[in-house]
């Protein structure tokens, strides 16, 4: 039976929709056979991996309003092992037909229930805010990553995105935990990053992933080319970051050479810059 993991901050521009990409290809690349349900209405992970939404049918707007099967909105991509439940702006939409159903949140949960077995594991791509969408994707998953900038703003929007989990967890899905917290776009160099990881940690000692993904050109081109990085420049630091996340995930020890590539995202004294 697959796991289910929601990637979910209710700030924007985090890089959500590329951690579920890149996560997903080099999972897929291992075999695993994955599925990624945009549920975001902006489809950033749906034309991430290619897809062009006006030749999309069925979306998960469908899914979630009860209008078709999940099964009918699946749509393999040209990636290995990766298909997706593609997103369009018509989601926008869903949160106003929802608002007076009384099982509005259980809406994805009782879809994937029905494909769950055919997946390894099923990622969920939030929309930046903790609307219905997103709850329904808590109540769907078995865990979240919860991406986050290394900056002073995001420890508030992580407050409350912790609040809201707990709620969910009292109220609808009791098993549901973090999977991990990962920094995005991260620079060592800076003192302001490296103490907003140090406060995350204090906190959450054994939930912030211990690769921090840079900066990148490459992760920023990827998706104009309608590509994951591993796809579109395997070498570079970006693709051996999300390598280097998946290795976390699955559980794997990581080698040494890994760990010196963790380390060197990281500044080695308080107040000095690394080269």
């Amino acid at each position: 039976m697959g796991k289910i993991i929601a990637v979910a901050n209710q700030k924007g521009g985090v890089g959500k929709s590329t951690t579920v990409i890149n996560i997903a290809a080099y999972l897929g690349s291992r075999d695993f056979r994955v599925l990624c349900v945009d549920s975001d209405p902006q489809g950033n992970t749906t034309t991430g991996f290619g897809i062009k939404k006006k030749s999309v049918s069925a979306s998960t707007y469908d899914v979630i309003t009860g209008k078709t099967r999940i099964q009918d909105t699946i749509i393999p991509t040209e990636f290995k092992n990766v298909s997706i439940v593609p997103a369009t702006e018509d989601l926008a939409g869903c949160e106003l037909e929802l608002a007076q159903n009384e099982n509005r949140v259980n809406r994805l949960k009782m879809q994937l229930l029905t494909c769950k077995d055919g997946f390894d594991y099923i990622f969920i791509d939030c929309p930046p805010a903790l609307g219905t969408i997103t709850i329904n994707s808590l109540v769907a998953c078995d865990s979240i990553i919860v991406p986050m900038l290394a900056e002073f703003y995001a420890l508030e929007g992580l407050s409350q995105l912790v609040n809201t989990i707990k709620i969910v967890k009292n109220n609808y899905n009791p098993v549901l935990e973090i999977e991990g917290i990962l920094f995005t776009m991260f620079d060592g160099r800076l003192n302001v990053a490296n103490d907003v990881v140090s406060e995350v940690e204090k906190y959450f000692p054994d939930a912030v992933f211990k690769t921090k993904v840079p900066r990148n050109v490459r992760i920023s081109e990827a998706p104009s080319h309608g590509k994951p990085v591993m796809y579109y420049d395997k070498a570079s630091k970006g693709a051996e970051a999300y390598e280097l996340v998946c290795h976390e995930l699955l559980g794997e020890p990581l080698r040494l050479s890994e760990k010196k590539k963790i380390f060197s995202f990281k500044k080695h004294k308080k107040g000095k810059r690394s080269s």
